[in-house]
């Protein structure tokens, strides 16, 4: 019996050094993750306030695709006001803002280009939102995420509009309702000199 003790105990020596050598390895893994997520967040932190989404900051400029098939790009609307709202047809405070949105759009088209951008949904989705709904107007279609990153929604609805200098003039974030003056902030921007 002793012989057999002293065999087994042979034997595990090799699975202890293997079992320590994988647990090293996945705490290797573990640390390399970890300062891998801080400096990431840190350069995450310094392009963050080196474009900040403030009033008087400059609008991040992007290019997407709206539902039309067009090629939509924030710069192409320099000199002229922009209102861009955020949204997508899951969220109620969104729908619930479309028409007063909508009808805003409308009532400034002339010195106004309102961008609509649906953030997370497929083309068919949003189709089927606008049908329902009986909207014509064009969404920039937002599938993955990257114009909302860019400008940093982490809650929808959101509203920003942008003067004719492609600076913020005024950002909302929630849902817009007739107390708030956002027919106000499009006023003045289309009667301001520039």
């Amino acid at each position: 019996m002793p012989k057999q003790a002293q065999e087994i105990k042979v034997e595990s020596k090799p699975g202890r050094k293997i079992r320590r050598t994988v647990t090293i390895l996945i705490a290797m893994v573990a640390l390399g993750a970890g300062i891998w997520a801080i400096v990431n967040n840190l350069l995450n932190a310094e392009s963050k306030s080196s474009n900040p989404i403030r009033a008087g900051a400059e609008a991040p400029d992007f290019e997407a695709v709206n539902s039309r098939g067009e090629q939509v790009r924030l710069s192409d609307y320099r000199g002229k006001a922009v209102m861009i709202n955020f949204w997508a047809s899951w969220c109620t405070p969104c729908v619930r803002e479309m028409p007063l949105v909508h009808e805003l759009a409308q009532q400034y088209s002339s010195n106004v280009e309102t961008l609509f951008v649906n953030v997370g949904e497929s083309k068919g989705t949003i189709n089927e939102f606008m049908k329902s709904h009986q909207f014509d107007f064009p969404v920039i279609i937002d599938a993955t995420g990257k114009v909302s990153s860019l400008y940093r929604i982490t809650g929808l609805p959101a509203t920003m509009v942008i003067d004719r200098a492609g600076e913020f003039s005024h950002i909302l974030l929630g849902e817009l309702t007739e107390n708030i003056p956002l027919q106000q902030w499009l006023e003045e921007l289309t009667n301001s000199p520039g």
